[in-house]
């Protein structure tokens, strides 16, 4: 826990540093409307700087954990499997990096393989937050302290796809051909990691719509179904996940209490947009589309809690908030309400850190205890760990 938080505390000091749009608009007026271009290349330099510092530290835990994420010692099998030409479950993309990654390697290095991908995670979504968000120190502050870098930890396929399906949504903004090709492109390539991406093509395009009121009756009526025949989906969700058939995801029992974080987490968010929806949702395609995304997340929890691994689909959707939030706090207009709003972020997300911190050790997220690979002795069998 302690190193986690130190971690987190060090890395948002420095993502403070790192200007964007609400900070370039400042610096523009305080130098009387007019473009410096020494101070904006200094500008451009310290931010480079200061996100390669943050890069350097989040792919550097991800690259020297061992054993951390409740299927770790799965992935180090899956790619022995991968390597040896075996049967596996696993997408053609990820099984070619692991191949390329292995021969390149000259064994089976799955330490190498949990290094580049979670630099790769990184990268692309400090990327994401540059770039999409209005402000990356808040975006990277709620990334941090919402325990999205954390859960990284675990399926590193999902999460490189999910990094990329967030990514993507930049091309649904202002909606045109070329756009459209970017959009389905990116998809396509994530899904070669990790199938379940594709479910991101109707959700993100229902987001993106413009809501009327009565667009929630619709979504309660297909969330009552959702309840109503769960044992139609569960089918169907296994046809998709074969590899969860006959395991104990299915015989568990599964109640909504499991995901109380992030089923809170969204009403947090939705709350916030209702407070500032004139301000900075209205008429916001952006923001609009994320407290969408946010409202049929909050249906999946509440409709579909029975369903094993609901969070995987909820993701897609929640994600989306190290960018709302951000938002919101810089397009509202009235300084008292700004305040407010920033308190609300800042107490809500520390505590939500918290929370996250008692349960990070349980089953099902494991990413504690933390263990590095630097302090541990390997014992091997075929190169490959036994766990």
């Amino acid at each position: 826990m302690v190193l986690y938080t130190f971690i987190a505390a060090i890395t948002i000091v420095l993502a403070c540093h790192v200007k964007t749009t609400e900070d370039s608009a400042y610096d523009f007026v305080a130098t009387g409307g007019r473009i410096v271009t020494g101070y904006t290349s200094r500008r451009k330099a310290l931010n480079t700087l200061y996100l390669v510092a943050v890069f350097a530290i989040l792919a550097l835990l991800a690259a020297l954990r061992l054993e951390v994420g409740n299927d770790y010692g799965t992935y180090v099998v899956t790619c022995h499997e991968i390597f040896q030409k075996g049967y596996v479950v696993t997408e053609p993309g990820f099984n070619l990096v692991v191949r390329i990654l292995y021969t390149l390697s000259g064994k089976e290095d799955y330490l190498l393989m949990f290094g580049v991908f979670g630099a790769a995670i990184v990268a692309v979504f400090l990327k994401v937050l540059y770039d999409q968000s209005d402000s990356f120190a808040w975006g990277f502050f709620v990334f941090m302290t919402m325990g999205f870098y954390y859960r990284s930890f675990n399926t590193v396929r999902y999460y490189f796809a999910l990094a990329i399906a967030t990514f993507a949504l930049r091309y649904l903004m202002d909606i045109d051909v070329q756009g459209m090709i970017k959009f389905f492109a990116l998809i396509l390539f994530a899904a070669t990691f990790h199938k379940s991406v594709l479910v991101v093509i109707p959700m993100y395009f229902i987001a993106r719509i413009n809501w009327k009121r009565w667009a929630l009756i619709p979504l309660a009526a297909v969330s009552a179904v959702a309840a109503l025949l769960h044992n139609q989906i569960l089918d169907l969700a296994l046809k998709l996940y074969p590899s969860y058939r006959n395991t104990v995801y299915i015989e568990e029992v599964h109640t909504i209490i499991e995901n109380a974080a992030p089923l809170f987490g969204c009403l947090f968010v939705l709350g916030l947009c209702l407070v500032c929806y004139n301000d900075a949702v209205r008429d916001q395609v952006d923001n609009r589309m994320y407290f969408n995304m946010n409202i049929m997340a909050l249906a999946l929890y509440v409709s579909c809690f029975w369903l094993p691994l609901i969070t995987r689909f909820a993701y897609y959707l929640t994600t989306a908030q190290i960018l709302l939030l951000p938002n919101l706090i810089c397009r509202i207009r009235d300084k008292t309400k700004k305040k407010r709003v920033i308190s609300a972020v800042v107490v809500f997300c520390i505590l939500y850190f918290l929370y996250f911190l008692t349960e990070a050790d349980k089953m099902g997220v494991r990413v504690l205890p933390y263990k590095s690979w630097l302090f541990y002795d390997h014992r091997w069998l075929n190169q490959t760990d036994t766990f």
